[in-house]
Formats: C-alpha cells, structure tokens, sequence
C-alpha cells in the first residue's frame, strides 16, 4: 500500500513538473508573440515609398527617418507641436523658409505644404541629411534636429560637453537630452523589427 501511494506520489510530481515545463513553453512563447506585436504596433512602418525615396535621395538610413517621426508626431501628419512646428517631422516655419531656399523651391509653396507628407518627409530628410553632413556624428545631428545647429556647436566647442569637438559626451539641455534617448530607442527598435536578419 505504501510502496503504491509513493508510486502515485512520484507519477504526480513527474506529472506536475510536466505541467510546469509546458505552462513556462507555451507562456514564454506567447509573450514573445505578444510583445514583438506590441512592438510592431508601436514601431510602424508608414509612408514607406516616401521615405525610402527621400532617405536615398539624401544619403541617410530610411531607420533613422521612421525614429524621427515616430517621435515627432507619431505619424499625424496633421500634427502642431506647442511652438508651432508642423507635419509628420515638425517643420519650423524659419526652418521650412532654409530649406525652400537651399532647395530652390518656388516662393509660392507656403508652409501650409509641411501639412502634406511628401512634401514634410522630402524637407525633413533633407534636414536630416544636411545635419548628418555637417556633424559628421549621428547623435549630434540628432540634438542639432531638436535643439539647432548653434546649441549643437557651442556644445561641441565646450570640453565639458565634449572631449573631442565632434561627439556629445554629455547633452547639456534636459529636453534634448530627453529627445535624443528617445530617437535612439526607437532607431534601435527599427532596426531590430524591420532588417533582414533580425
């Protein structure tokens, strides 16, 4: 009777360990289901043709300009920032008149176009890749799309803000810093979502 209980004791313990490996299986793999659409729904591919068009055009990773607007504007291509920056990557109008001219677009099109896509991604990809140019260090082109080309450059000139004149060591400026962390997350998501090998 014993030698029987401690059989039926040892088949229920293989029985729940069984139980345990296959909840921890299945539980596992469906978090990794659920997270990675999380993931997907929060880190989207829009305006594909747009940006693949504009990001070669100017020489810059497509990523970098999906990060940028998901942080912008999340997409809204209707969206006003509390400063009055416009469209899908939030085009000052001073920044919109710049880049008109260096572009040599007519004197008729208004900043009322950074509320049309095309128009928003080809001018802030252009942005972008003049930054990217100009800096030659992405994380500063970065700080310099959210804080401007002078605060980028009186940092760098700044040793306690950089070491070597070419990258931050530290962003001086809580918000910027702020934007730069969350491009660079959402870059780093991009890229993990949407290459080929990931």
């Amino acid at each position: 009777m014993r030698a029987k209980r401690r059989k039926n004791k040892a088949a229920l313990i293989v029985i729940i360990v069984l139980i345990a490996l296959i909840a921890v299986f299945f539980g596992n793999a469906i978090y990794k289901t659920v997270h990675k659409k999380y993931l997907y729904n929060n880190y989207p591919i829009k305006y594909e043709a747009l940006v693949e068009k504009y990001s070669s055009e100017n020489n810059i990773d497509k990523f970098l300009i999906y990060a940028i607007i998901r942080v912008e504007s999340n997409f809204k291509s209707d969206a006003v920032s509390n400063v009055g920056a416009r469209g899908l990557m939030q085009i000052m109008e001073e920044t919109f008149e710049w880049i008109r001219f260096r572009l040599g677009d007519s004197e008729e099109l208004s900043y009322d176009a950074m509320f049309d896509a095309e128009q928003n991604i080809r001018y802030g990809c252009y942005l972008v890749g003049y930054l990217t140019r100009y800096f030659e260090n992405q994380d500063a082109a970065i700080c310099a799309y959210h804080a401007g080309v002078g605060s980028v450059d009186s940092w760098l000139s700044n040793s306690e803000y950089s070491k070597d004149g070419v990258r931050l060591d530290k962003v001086p400026t809580s918000d910027t810093n702020h934007y730069l962390s969350k491009v660079n997350k959402a870059l780093y998501y991009y890229h993990k979502l949407y290459t080929e090998d990931n």
